[in-house]
């Protein structure tokens, strides 16, 4: 859990975070997350997530920040975790004692005690209910932005209620981590943000409204557990009383509805429409602003954060950085220097020869191996002398990226291609 604070010039006045590992061993998680013994289900424990606020801002508060001078506060939060509010939890997060920390006065709150999180791979078949329920994958996609997805909130909701019905029906709202961590900060229940929204297989996209059919495919009476979203920018209220008594907040300091990681980064990257921003990470992120929309199979569209009228699309890539570690070690002797050198010594279309390098299965698209090919479009197994080999890497990432793009409604202008 991290915090930063910025003045109007936007310099930073204060940044910190608590690891959720070292600072709260007793959870006893690793990176944050339990991973079971099925391999496929990954979640989060809810309380690890309030305590770690409770220490933040006691550590803020004993380093002498002044609270008073908080004027609005947002945040963003992992996208796809959800969390289960029990009946009757919204009179206790109303009425939190400012003595307690508030992960006290929370202990019995929570219908599920472990979120299910972004990890999480463990609802392939209520994933194909939903494709089926909606008519197939396509239609799923474009009504939500995205096909059915494992981690995907619905589908995770679908689980909880197939698995237990009775918890189900304890539980009051469901959240995600972002309206989830809004919500402490508000003293009552924040409603999801379009952004975070469209990241569920629920929100119709071009209404942004839930969709009735996605909601009766996954649990009944879903509705109303989810409340109604809104624009991302919406200022949702003033901050709890409970701040101002126990850190000293002013009444007045505004709570504006939290997002999910990726379309914060939209909006913290300061994007406009025809930018793209691409993560070279583990995973190769790329995502960008778009006014038209086409969704596919293959990513994800999001309802744009900074513009309500406007889209954001997100690719992932599996085989980002760990791939290109494996062929510098291959064929630059474990040296960026020497990779970046083969690089400049190859000319840009590298003479024809092409490859695909999946080390993993890869997400965009699904497909695994090594797969070169040569000016003739003839298939090479046996490997490119190691400057090409290195440019076929670096140029057959870039070019899926722009295909896949294309594919969800990116126009590559005249002027970009000439640049």
């Amino acid at each position: 859990l991290k915090v930063i604070a910025i003045d109007e010039q936007l310099r930073v006045i204060y940044e910190d975070n608590v690891h959720f590992d070292k600072d709260l061993p007793e959870f006893k998680t690793q990176g944050g997350v339990y991973i079971h013994s099925d391999r496929l289900t990954v979640t989060s424990p809810v309380l690890m997530w309030v305590k770690a606020l409770d220490m933040i801002l006691e550590k803020m508060k004993s380093s002498g920040f002044n609270f008073s001078q908080v004027r609005a506060l947002s945040g963003a939060g992992q996208q796809h975790g959800s969390v289960y509010w029990k009946k009757g939890s919204i009179q206790i997060l109303k009425n939190a004692s400012s003595e307690l920390p508030l992960h006290q006065s929370l202990k019995d709150c929570f219908s599920v005690s472990n979120s299910p999180i972004w990890m999480d791979s463990s609802t392939t078949s209520q994933c194909s209910t939903l494709e089926k329920a909606v008519g197939g994958a396509q239609h799923l996609a474009s009504i939500t932005g995205s096909r059915a997805y494992e981690r995907f909130t619905g589908n995770q909701i679908a689980k909880i209620y197939s698995q237990n019905p009775e918890v189900y029906m304890q539980t009051e709202r469901i959240s995600l981590v972002s309206s989830f961590a809004a919500s402490l900060f508000l003293g009552s229940y924040a409603p999801i943000d379009y952004s975070d929204g469209s990241g569920m297989n629920l929100l119709q996209i071009w209404e942004k409204v839930w969709s009735v059919s996605c909601l009766d495919a996954c649990a009944p009476g879903l509705e109303e557990k989810l409340g109604c979203p809104v624009p991302s920018h919406s200022v949702l209220g003033p901050i709890s009383p409970y701040y101002s008594q126990r850190y000293g907040f002013s009444p007045d300091c505004k709570i504006v509805a939290f997002t999910g990681d990726n379309p914060a980064s939209l909006a913290g990257m300061r994007l406009q429409e025809g930018d793209i921003a691409i993560s070279l990470g583990t995973s190769d992120t790329l995502f960008l602003w778009i006014q038209e929309p086409t969704p596919a199979l293959e990513g994800h569209i999001l309802c744009n954060p900074v513009d309500s009228r406007t889209y954001m699309a997100l690719l992932c890539f599996k085989n980002g950085s760990l791939m290109r570690e494996r062929i510098r070690d291959d064929c630059a002797s474990g040296s960026w220097d020497e990779f970046s050198k083969a690089l400049s010594s190859t000319a840009a279309g590298n003479n024809g020869n092409l490859g695909f390098y999946f080390d993993v299965m890869e997400i965009t698209p699904e497909a695994v191996g090594i797969h070169r090919f040569n000016r003739d479009n003839q298939k090479v197994v046996s490997g490119f002398p190691k400057e090409v080999e290195i440019r076929a890497l670096i140029e057959g990432q870039f070019m899926a990226k722009r295909i896949h793009a294309e594919k969800l409604g990116y126009k590559v202008s005249k002027y970009d291609e000439k640049a």
